[in-house]
């Protein structure tokens, strides 16, 4: 697979949607985990990332322009054991009660499917880092619209084993802008990750759409300790 520019395809696509980046660091010493938010009406918008527990979860910035919850609060990072779950919508708590339930993280997203916003079926993208002796492994899931079919979800996972350093993979909900809006296509991108935990969420943070970005979480876990350090960007302050 082709490496791509992560700088040109965070910068060269107006509105990603939402979209997660797992990898390892460029020392080898750390998994890497991006979950950033884009919107376009003020209710989504209207977001602000909080630190919930070893996770976060998003929270109305202004809770009285807030006029629909359902597809926009909720907690998008969840740590369950050596575990750590990444999505874009409620099936964080889906994928964390049925793997506490020793489900797969496959099996966990069989009850789930894209969301139910017509006409653009928002394709559910989720993310699972699990740490291992000192190493880890990671999968990515997408479950989508059968070309904007409702009656026809289509189900896809991608598992990566002994990630290498300095690499990653980008996955997102949207091709780009568009009414309706165009659902991600194919596999995860490759791309290359640089620098520590900052220096990514900046670089991050800088090279999306200046208009339609709302918050970014990264957090990079050491893989010998398990700890962890994160950070949060939040347009709304």
């Amino acid at each position: 697979m082709e490496k791509l520019s992560l700088k040109e395809e965070l910068a060269g696509n107006s509105y990603p949607g939402r979209g997660i980046v797992i990898g390892r660091s460029a020392d080898g010493g750390s998994a890497v985990i991006a979950y950033f938010i884009m919107g376009r009406s003020e209710n989504s918008r209207n977001r602000i990332f909080i630190e919930d527990g070893q996770g976060i979860r998003t929270q109305a910035f202004e809770p009285s322009k807030m006029t629909d919850p359902s597809l926009v609060i909720y907690a998008p990072v969840r740590v369950l054991g050596n575990k750590t779950i990444v999505t874009n919508g409620d099936q964080t708590d889906t994928i964390y009660e049925c793997m506490d339930r020793q489900q797969t993280f496959e099996q966990s997203l069989r009850s789930r499917t894209f969301e139910p916003d017509a006409p653009n079926y928002t394709p559910r993208i989720s993310g699972i880092v699990h740490l291992n002796d000192g190493g880890f492994n990671y999968a990515m899931s997408i479950l989508k619209s059968n070309n904007g079919n409702p009656d026809s979800c289509s189900r896809y996972t991608f598992a990566y084993e002994n990630p290498v350093a300095g690499e990653a993979h980008f996955i997102h909900t949207y091709m780009g802008d568009g009414n309706p809006l165009p659902s991600f296509s194919g596999e995860p991108k490759l791309v290359s990750i640089a620098g520590d935990m900052k220096t990514f969420a900046d670089f991050v943070w800088e090279n999306l759409n200046e208009e339609n970005k709302v918050s970014l979480f990264v957090r990079y876990i050491d893989l010998n300790t398990g700890s962890f350090e994160s950070c949060i960007r939040n347009k709304n302050n």
